[in-house]
Order: C-alpha cells, then structure tokens, then sequence
C-alpha cells in the first residue's frame, strides 16, 4: 500500500510539472527581417497560399531566428521554411538543410523536390543541403537553431528505421551552441497515446514528445498555440481531406542551457 501510495504522488507530480512546462509563451513581435521573408517575391505562389495556415512570420519569430544566425532545417520538405531562413539570417548567416537517407530512400520524389530546387538557386548562397542516415545527423558547425516542423513524429516510424531517438536527440543537443533553440512543431494526438498514432495518423503525443527531448537535457521555454485547432478532434490522419492543413499542431521552444 505504502509502494501504491509513493507511485500515486510521483505520477502526480509528473503530470503537475509537464503541466507547468506546457505554459504558453506570449505571441512575439514580428521583427523587420522575417517580415521582409514572409513578402520576398521568389517565394513560390503554392507555398505563399500555406500561409494563413502555417502562419510563417509568427511561428519564426518564436523561434527567435535572426540575421546572422545558424540554423539547420531537419527533415525539410518542400523547402518552406528554409527559404525563409535564408532570407531571415541573410548573407552573414547561414542555413543547413538536412535530408535523411531514409526519407531519400522510401518517400515520394516530390516530397525532397523543393528543396533540391533551391539547393541549385545561386540566389540562396547562403544555403547548404546536407544527406546522411538520421543516425549521422549532424551540424557543420554550433547552430543557434535548430527546426523541424511536423516530422518529429516520423522518428518513431517504419520507413526512418526507426530512428534511434533518444541518440538524435543528443545529437541535436551536441549540434547546438550553449542557449541555442530546437524549435519542433508537430500534429498533436488524442492525450495519453503517447506514440500509438504516428505511423497510421502521423500524429504524436505531445507529452511524449516533451519527455524525449527533455531527457536530452533540453528545457522547454515556451509554448506557441497559433496553431492549435480545438475543432480537431484527433481522429483523422493528417492528410484526410476533411483536416489536412488544419491540424491541431503544437509548436514548442526547446533551449539547450547556457
């Protein structure tokens, strides 16, 4: 009885402080340069439609990206928000785009094509892509962010190995300087699933996601609800037409300490 009642108070407290770590953080100001990203006329016109959906300028300015920085884009898709990076960092910064072997290997062309589009515009110098296994992910040099946006979940699924998580977790600590920022924005799962729905929903748990990357050493600063969605009600895949585009996601702010 004394064990049960020991277990009771230690899941409690659990819950109480993921509470607390799950506080939202204040919408930010838009600063001028992701201001001058989110309007640059290169941006193609399917990617500027996303926009009211994925709310680039608020979601960036969270992240705290500016001019000069490192960022390294994971998992990057179709290029969309590393083309703003390159313009938010600009030519004293820099930005990696990071492509697993995995996803070269067992996803569509298509979902790789934005990206290795922009890789051979001589307009985005200042942009570098990057191809290994997720187990060699790594960073050229000490980033002051590090993003990957609605793909944490991938992780844990078949076609990614899986991953080993916990080891790329380390990994994106090691890749960042000391106060450096992971920003992960991801479509959130029905509460206490934790990784049940990201192979067949492609959506995770965020509290599981939290747990793994804290056990990384990272603190979570922040949380963004500007892409929440309360009529989401978690049960459909991503890409059913009836939701796609208007998940319920969840953008949280890691720090690796100074």
């Amino acid at each position: 009885m004394l064990f049960r009642s020991h277990w009771l108070v230690a899941s409690l407290l659990t819950q109480s402080l993921s509470s607390v770590a799950l506080a939202t953080g204040p919408a930010p100001a838009i600063p001028a340069a992701v201001s001058a990203a989110v309007t640059d006329p290169r941006r193609p016109p399917e990617q500027i439609r996303l926009d009211a959906a994925r709310k680039p300028a608020l979601v960036v300015a969270f992240a705290g990206l500016k001019p000069g920085d490192r960022v390294e884009d994971f998992m990057p898709g179709n290029a969309y928000f590393t083309r703003l990076f390159s313009d938010v960092v600009g030519p004293s910064g820099r930005v990696y785009a990071f492509i697993p072997a995995e996803q070269v290997a067992n996803c569509a062309p298509s979902e790789i094509a934005g990206i290795q589009a922009i890789a051979r515009d001589p307009s985005y110098a200042n942009l570098s892509v990057l191809t290994d296994s997720v187990a060699n992910f790594r960073a050229p040099e000490k980033l002051d962010l590090l993003w990957t946006a609605q793909n944490y979940h991938d992780l844990h699924d078949s076609f990614m190995g899986p991953a080993d998580v916990a080891k790329l977790n380390k990994a994106f600590y090691d890749a960042l300087k000391p106060g450096g920022v992971l920003l992960v924005i991801d479509h959130v799962a029905s509460a206490g699933v934790g990784l049940r729905d990201t192979e067949t929903l492609h959506r995770i748990d965020p509290i599981r996601m939290q747990q793994e990357i804290e056990a990384a050493g990272f603190i979570l600063e922040a949380q963004s609800d500007v892409l929440r969605n309360a009529d989401d009600d978690h049960q459909l895949a991503v890409f059913d037409p009836h939701i796609r585009g208007k998940t319920d996601q969840v953008v949280f702010r890691f720090r690796r300490p100074k």
